[in-house]
């Protein structure tokens, strides 16, 4: 939950402008992580194979919720 409770943070504070909040939902199924919009699946850590690094998880969601979004440092290859 630690990781999730971070990925959140950074994903607000990213988006402070673009999200109105994110849910963290607890799920009855062990190691399950999910990122939506929406009906959207942004990531899934099981389809996906495993957690993303924090910068792939800002760019998939910009790309979703707001491409014109310049991440800055998180662009960068």
């Amino acid at each position: 939950m630690l990781r999730a409770a971070y990925i959140a943070q950074e994903l607000l504070t990213t988006f402070e402008e673009d999200v109105y909040g994110i849910t963290l939902i607890p799920s009855e199924v062990s190691g399950r992580f999910q990122i939506r919009h929406e009906d959207f699946m942004i990531f899934d850590r099981k389809r996906d194979g495993g957690f993303a690094d924090i910068k792939t998880l800002k760019q998939r969601v910009r790309d979703r919720i707001c491409p014109e979004k310049n991440l800055g440092h998180s662009d960068k290859k």
